[in-house]
C-alpha cells in the first residue's frame, strides 16, 4: 500500500531534486524511496555506507511517542 508523505525543504534542494529527477528520468518519489530504502540495507562496501548525521535519524520516530496509527490519522485528515 502507499501512502502520501509531506516533506518540507528548502526551496533550492526542491529545485535541485527535480533537476536530478528530470536527469535520471526517475520521479522525486521513486529517488527519495530509493534512498530510505537503503537506510534499513546492509552496508556492502564504502560507498553504500550513510553519513553519520543520516545514521542519526533512523530510529528516531519511535522515541517521539507518537503511535503509527495515530501518525497515519492525522496524515490523512491533512491531505483529505
Amino acid at each position: 500500500m502507499q501512502t502520501k508523505l509531506t516533506l518540507r525543504l528548502d526551496d533550492w534542494l526542491i529545485r535541485k531534486a527535480k533537476r536530478f529527477s528530470k536527469k535520471t528520468g526517475k520521479s522525486v518519489s521513486k529517488i527519495v524511496a530509493d534512498y530510505f530504502e537503503k537506510l534499513d540495507a546492509p552496508l556492502s562496501d564504502e560507498t553504500e555506507k550513510i553519513t553519520p548525521k543520516v545514521a542519526s535519524l533512523k530510529g528516531i520516530l519511535k522515541a517521539s511517542g507518537v503511535a503509527e496509527e495515530e501518525y497515519h490519522r492525522h496524515l490523512e485528515e491533512k491531505h483529505l
